[in-house]
């Protein structure tokens, strides 16, 4: 019987539903490893079709393909090489099943289900899978493994189960997304399972952007004496050899250096980049085109696009009337020349006479308000997604989660646009990463290094700019109030009056909790974005728009 066996997890980018660009991904990572002398491949989960699938696994055709490419794997593995653990949709006996397979010696060897099944925040899968039952270990070179898959190891159940059954490791391929702080989490709740079972974990991780989630990596393995063995980088591919020693009962991975623990600003400026990255070029878009107002949510949204796409990917528009500031129309020119970006200015005050004579007669009498405010904004948004089609660049949407919280946005105006970084980001961190991007160059960033903007773009009180001498907190709370109040509504779902407990003025809670709600229209049909937070607003809170429960306004 072998005592020591090389692992390497596989810490891939994968494209969902591209079966055969994931199918020939997995065979290049399998040929390296091979050249590195592993014993065995980890791939993520559903690795074969991407993740997560939703409804795409409920064609026959996709579930097919995905199961003929598991059986190429499989005969690939007759060269002699390393075994491959790979993911998979996988029907049996009238049911479909999220599969984990253990492909050697030109055969699929053994087949796992999920049987945790997650169906909350952006997960459905009990919509489309049906739950396994815990397995016993699956046998490989001598070694008994504890195949299972993402959702099974948070509850102790499968864990417990494998280490009964003889388990030597805990092996879990993961599509876990990345929220802020969530990786801690992750570390804390291995440590709970390995405690329980007594065995060491495999965290094997994907790395991508799919839609508004983003995967942020970081594998890590967990030897039975609690003791971190490895951790792989955040946000980057990576194929890392693990060594694994017997010695009597124990299987013990050998320690090598752990990739750096970047802060909580730089893992949130990544999965910005990622996810805009991935979005934008598995979409097949040359780039994006943004409207760059001198304000400091443009600014940062340009910086994370030059960041991930390149300057050269990067059409940036000023697009001033005639309540725009001089300093906006200078720090807009000199964002855009700090990264490097092209710029242009096009005017919008012709648009505006020309819909204020249009619309001359059927205002008579009536004193200007917030419509004229609106067609500013929707005249912006008609001139940037007339460049977004000639041109064929998506429009970068540059609105906060503030702002969309409570309704301070405009339909068809600056909401128009295909992706947003900003979703799911707060003003007040809106601010702290404009702070750090300033003082430090991203990992993998395409820019040259050096501050972003100007600093009076992050000093300067923000405004819309729709009407003289404008700024937010005419209309808002300060941005330090509003936020902590809608992070105890949104993210912790908590009462007015807990609120007002933790010390803040009941008629401004009230306020907010009223915006909050009369915006969900508006929510409903804003581009989809990078999700950060736990509740990020879309599938992870779904509210009704019509909705007469009024409770919480009393």
């Amino acid at each position: 019987m072998a005592e020591t066996l090389k692992i390497a997890i596989a810490q891939m980018n994968l494209h969902l539903g591209a079966i055969d660009k994931n199918l020939a991904a997995i065979r290049r990572v399998r040929a390296e490893a091979a050249r590195l002398g592993a014993d065995l491949v980890v791939t993520p989960e559903l690795s074969l079709s991407g993740y997560p699938p939703e409804d795409l696994v409920l064609k026959p055709a996709f579930v097919a393909a995905c199961e003929a490419a598991a059986e190429a794997l499989a005969r690939d593995t007759a060269d002699g090489g390393p075994g491959l653990i790979v993911g998979t949709p996988w029907r049996t006996g009238g049911q479909l099943h999220n599969g984990a397979f253990l492909l050697e010696n030109g055969v699929i060897s053994a087949r796992v289900a999920k049987c945790e099944l997650p169906n909350y925040g952006v997960f459905d899968e009990k919509r489309v899978f049906d739950a396994g039952r815990a397995a016993k270990p699956v046998m490989f070179r001598g070694f008994r493994l504890g195949l299972l898959i993402c959702e099974d190891w948070w509850f102790p159940g499968v864990p417990a189960t494998l280490g009964r059954e003889g388990a030597e490791l805990i092996l879990s391929i993961n599509g876990s997304p990345f929220e802020d702080g969530k990786w801690q989490k992750r570390v804390e709740l291995a440590k709970r399972r390995v405690t329980e079972t007594g065995l060491p974990f495999m965290f094997a991780a994907m790395v991508c952007g799919q839609d508004e989630v983003v995967f942020d990596g970081a594998s890590f393995v967990l030897n039975a004496d609690g003791g971190v063995a490895l951790r792989a980088p955040h946000f980057a591919e990576a194929l890392t050899v693990t060594e694994w020693r017997r010695d009597g009962a124990t299987l013990t991975c050998v320690p090598q250096a752990l990739a750096p623990e970047p802060g909580r600003l730089e893992l949130i400026y990544q999965a910005m980049m990622l996810g805009l990255r991935d979005y934008v070029n598995k979409n097949g878009f040359p780039g994006v085109v943004l409207g760059l107002s001198g304000g400091i949510d443009s600014a940062i949204s340009a910086a994370v696009a030059a960041d991930a796409l390149g300057p050269e990917r990067v059409r940036a528009v000023m697009l001033p009337s005639p309540y725009t500031s001089a300093h906006s129309l200078e720090d807009a020119a000199e964002c855009a020349r700090m990264l490097g970006i092209p710029y242009e200015t096009i005017p919008i005050s012709g648009a505006m006479a020309a819909f204020e004579a249009a619309l001359a007669p059927a205002f008579a009498g009536r004193a200007a308000d917030i419509t004229e405010e609106n067609i500013q904004s929707r005249s912006r948004g008609l001139i940037l997604m007339a460049i977004s089609n000639k041109f064929g660049p998506m429009l970068l949407t540059t609105g906060n989660k503030s702002e969309m919280s409570v309704g301070y946005a405009t339909l068809y105006g600056d909401m128009c646009g295909g992706y947003s970084v900003l979703k799911d980001i707060y003003k007040t961190t809106v601010f702290e990463l404009s702070n750090w991007r300033n003082a430090h160059h991203p990992a993998g960033a395409l820019t040259q290094p050096g501050p972003a903007m100007p600093e009076r773009v992050i000093t300067k009180p923000p405004s819309a700019e729709l009407r003289p001498n404008q700024t937010d907190q005419d209309s808002l709370p300060p941005y330090e109030v509003l936020d902590a109040i809608l992070a105890q509504l949104v993210e912790e779902e908590r009462a007015v009056d807990e609120i007002v407990t933790a010390g803040f003025d009941r008629a401004t809670v009230l306020r907010v909790v009223r915006l909050l709600d009369r915006a969900e229209y508006k929510r409903r049909q804003a581009p989809p974005g990078v999700k950060i937070t736990s509740r990020a607003f879309g599938r992870d809170r779904r509210y009704p728009l019509t909705n007469g429960f009024t409770a919480l306004l009393t």
